[in-house]
């Protein structure tokens, strides 16, 4: 039996980078196999496997259509996912009967095909097909077809990972990711979490006004205890919203990680968590790369000076190539307005970079000394304040939600706000 279709040709979504909201949830260890009939589909596949979305599938190309699938499954175990290029409209519903007879119970197949023809998707649903798109396709398109396979609506939710870093040290990211991170979590009603990846000088425990016995580094440190209640347990409520998974922030050890240190840990919180907002400190490690290239969105804060600049630059052009399917990362400019300091402005920087940042942050070291010291965010500090207006739209740029959860006010608000103060 093959899994239920879920996708009509006209619903097929736009070839292209997606948007910010258009979330694309990885897949998770799977093994498939296409068959491809032109060089152009087996292109995209190949490229579709190459995507961060598609790490940990094993992907499998060969040329011959439906043909050479229904011959190779005669004598071997079908994978988890099978996609198939054909454009004959006959030959594809003979050719699923032949398949359906060799295929084991809980394959999903993928048919890209030329006719877009509400009867033959039909036809298609009823003989168990999973998803049908038209061809041409785009490694974009590959790569959403596998992936929305396994983050159907009855499916596990997996939640989006927003990675925020510091061009260079001292320009403010882990203030930013934490104020970016209530705005989620207050204004726009996402559950979230702030991982603090800087489990030595971590200062997001210190920002929520946060002192909790165990943290992220009880987690990475016990790989084979990694499960989602015990990741919960390690957790610390900030608000109704906001969780922390907070750093020991202490010496008494050498916190050197390999590479995929971290994955257990991410995985695990994409499970129980909408939208998980990642505090990654400022170093170059295997790790640190990993995290950022394995991000749904990535925001690089930097200081209008030369060598954020080069810094910046130097990380986009890296996750361009490395993300070549996902939407560029977004930066801000931070501290912007130092007395006596020279500056690049917003415009220079835009040109060098070769993209407006999202915000440009004043320097008001009154408002964020007065915040850090007393353990609170920037809305709570002053909550008409523009930067605090700035971190929610940051906030709705990142996870693609343009609408805030206030309660919605009446025609009478302003006189009762004026009895309450009578």
């Amino acid at each position: 039996m093959i899994s239920y279709a879920r996708q009509t040709p006209e619903e097929t979504p736009e070839a292209g980078v997606p948007r910010a909201e258009d979330h694309i949830a990885p897949a998770p260890r799977v093994s498939v196999q296409a068959f491809c009939e032109t060089v152009e589909t087996a292109a995209a596949v190949q490229s579709a496997g190459e995507d961060r979305r598609l790490g940990k599938a094993h992907l499998k190309i060969q040329m011959g259509g439906m043909a050479a699938a229904v011959e190779a499954y005669r004598s071997a175990p079908t994978p988890n996912v099978i996609v198939l290029e054909t454009d004959a409209r006959v030959d594809i519903l003979a050719g699923l009967d032949h398949l359906a007879t060799v295929c084991d119970p809980g394959t999903r197949v993928v048919v890209i095909g030329r006719v877009n023809d509400v009867a033959l998707y039909r036809e298609l649903v009823r003989r168990g097909v999973s998803d049908y798109v038209i061809s041409p396709v785009t490694t974009i398109d590959v790569v959403r077809s596998i992936c929305n396979l396994f983050s159907a609506p009855e499916a596990k939710s997996v939640g989006r990972i927003i990675a925020v870093v510091g061009a260079k040290g001292g320009v403010g990211s882990s203030t930013i990711a934490h104020n970016v991170a209530w705005a989620i979590a207050r204004d726009l009603a996402m559950d979230s979490v702030v991982a603090d990846l800087d489990l030595a000088f971590g200062t997001a425990g210190l920002d929520y006004n946060q002192d909790p016995p165990q943290g992220i580094a009880d987690a990475v440190f016990s790989p084979d205890r990694i499960d989602t209640a015990f990741v919960d347990r390690l957790l610390s409520k900030c608000t109704d919203h906001l969780s922390l998974l907070a750093a020991p922030a202490t010496l008494d050890r050498v916190y050197d990680f390999g590479v995929e240190a971290f994955d257990a840990i991410f995985d695990t919180l994409r499970t129980t968590m909408p939208c998980i907002v990642l505090d990654v400190p400022h170093q170059w490690s295997g790790w640190t790369k990993r995290a950022l290239i394995g991000a749904d969105d990535i925001l690089i804060v930097a200081a209008p000076d030369l060598a954020s600049l080069r810094n910046t630059k130097n990380l986009f052009d890296l996750l361009r190539v490395s993300r070549p399917n996902d939407r560029p990362p977004l930066y801000c400019l931070n501290q912007v307005g130092i007395p006596k300091r020279p500056e690049i402005n917003a415009g220079e920087f835009a040109k060098a970079i070769e993209i407006q940042p999202i915000a440009t942050i004043p320097f008001d070291p009154q408002m964020f000394g007065s915040a850090a010291n007393n353990g609170q965010m920037i809305a709570e500090v002053s909550a008409n304040h523009r930067t605090t207006e700035m971190f929610l739209q940051m906030a709705q740029r990142l996870t693609g939600r343009s609408e805030t959860k206030k309660p919605r006010g009446s025609f009478l608000s302003p006189l009762i706000e004026k009895l309450r103060g009578k």
